[in-house]
């Protein structure tokens, strides 16, 4: 099932256990996903591809955790709860992040493919990191462990 699926038969859930964080939070993701398929299709592309639709998602993960940052530094704990709730939801579709050791033997296999040795090769690492760990870790505890493992 793709996740547009899934989404649409989690509106109805939604709406039928009437719990309106649920349901406004799978909208605005729905309404994103159609967002983005009617910008590709002058391109030729109908709907998104499962790495697009998980960009989609890290992307909005993302911006909860920054919005809950700055509500909280504001002293506005109750938007910063309700930027946790939209978050735990939103995670739901996310595949489970991965623990510190999984991280480091993917980096560690793709620093040996690519033959990196100093900070020079980061550029060489990041990207596919990037690619293989997108929407399973942080870009910046993926950058840190890079530079951590490229400068040691």
């Amino acid at each position: 099932m793709s996740l547009k699926d899934r989404i649409s038969e989690d509106i109805k859930v939604a709406m039928k256990a009437k719990d309106k964080v649920w349901l406004e939070t799978v909208r605005s993701i729905k309404k994103l996903i159609l967002e983005k398929e009617v910008s590709l299709r002058p391109q030729g592309q109908e709907t998104l591809t499962e790495t697009q639709e998980l960009e989609l998602l890290a992307q909005l993960a993302k911006q909860r955790r920054d919005s809950m940052e700055q509500y909280r530094n504001a002293g506005r704990e109750d938007l910063a709860e309700q930027e946790a709730k939209e978050l735990a939801i939103l995670e739901n579709y996310l595949p489970a992040p991965l623990s510190d050791q999984e991280i480091e033997a993917i980096l560690d296999e793709i620093i040996t493919q690519t033959g990196a040795s100093s900070m020079k090769d980061m550029g060489k690492v990041m990207e596919p990191a990037m690619d293989k760990l997108k929407g399973r870790a942080e870009g910046r505890k993926i950058q840190a462990m890079v530079k951590a493992k490229l400068s040691g």
